[in-house]
Parts: structure tokens; sequence; C-alpha cells
């Protein structure tokens, strides 16, 4: 808990002000991409904050995890996407860096979208066993993520940023 005052947009000092903030620092995520076949590599796994905000408690998403002490978010990404897909990023696109839940959290997160071949078949599952991890790997054709993503099916803010990012600038990862 946090007391404290600022200066108000009109220069005046605020009233005394108590809030609540939840430290978890730094995070990354990385949407896998395949721009020689055109698909993509989400995840699904169970998320209990999910379930108790009344959404499906099995959430698609992109691979993710907070950033260890002094890591770099790039290496971070590309330890995630072997722990959580089983995959190798040979090359990062920076999609941004952003805020998660300014009113209640410090967790920021930088986003990348990682170049990546697929193999034919997404593997049953993934995650490290230390962690208590059941994460499945989810390939998908490009359109058909898009699709998920405009028909409300992609719940994960992360996830939907990731593919609306994509979607603009798929071409151009196709062409390099």
């Amino acid at each position: 808990q946090v007391r404290f005052t600022y200066t108000r947009f009109d220069g005046a000092r605020s009233r005394e002000l108590t809030w609540e903030v939840w430290r978890r620092g730094g995070a990354v995520a990385l949407l896998p991409y395949d721009p020689w076949t055109d698909r993509l590599c989400l995840i699904e796994q169970f998320r209990l904050p999910a379930h108790a905000a009344g959404f499906p408690p099995v959430m698609t998403e992109c691979v993710a995890g907070l950033l260890e002490p002094g890591e770099a978010p790039e290496d971070c990404a590309r330890r995630e996407t072997e722990e959580e897909a089983g995959l190798e990023a040979d090359r990062l696109e920076r999609i941004g860096h952003f805020m998660l839940m300014q009113g209640g959290s410090d967790e920021n997160i930088h986003l990348y979208c990682g170049r990546v071949r697929l193999p034919q078949h997404a593997p049953r599952t993934h995650g490290l066993a230390e962690e208590g991890e059941d994460i499945r790997p989810l390939h998908l054709a490009a359109d058909e993520a898009f699709a998920r993503l405009d028909e409300g099916g992609i719940l994960n803010a992360t996830a939907a940023l990731c593919l609306f990012w994509l979607r603009a600038h798929r071409a151009r990862l196709r062409r390099e």
C-alpha cells in the first residue's frame, strides 16, 4: 500500500490517496510466426484468474514469462519460446513495450514476433515440470488465427495485440 499526493493537471496538490500496487516488474511475450508456411503458434493453458473473472479457464495466449533479474527481454523471449512451445526463434521483430494493468500493477511487457520454422504437427504438451506448467501448443494458419481474433475467440489482450500487429506486418515478414 502506498500513501501519496501528486500534482494535478490544474497545478494544485491532490488530496492524500492510498493505493495498492502489485509489484510484478518486467515480462515478455512472443508470437512465433513461420513466414514460409504462413502459420503461427499460440499456446493454451489453465489460468485461475481468468476463471475467477468469469472467462473460460483455458486461455489462448502467446508464449510469455517474467524477466529474470538482469535478463535482456530478447533473451527471455527466446527462453520462453523454447520452454513453452519447443521452438527456436532465429529472428525477433519488436512489437512494443506496454503497461498491462497500470491501475494496480507495475507489470510491463515487451512484445515480439519471432520467426520460427513450425514442425508439421504441434507437440501434445509443453512447459517446465518444475513450474507445474501444462501448456498445449496450438499451430494455426495465420488466416485462421485472424478469424478467431475477429470472432472474439482471442480473449487474452497480449495475444490480440500481437495478432493485430502480425496482420499489419505479415506481407513484409513473408517478403523478408
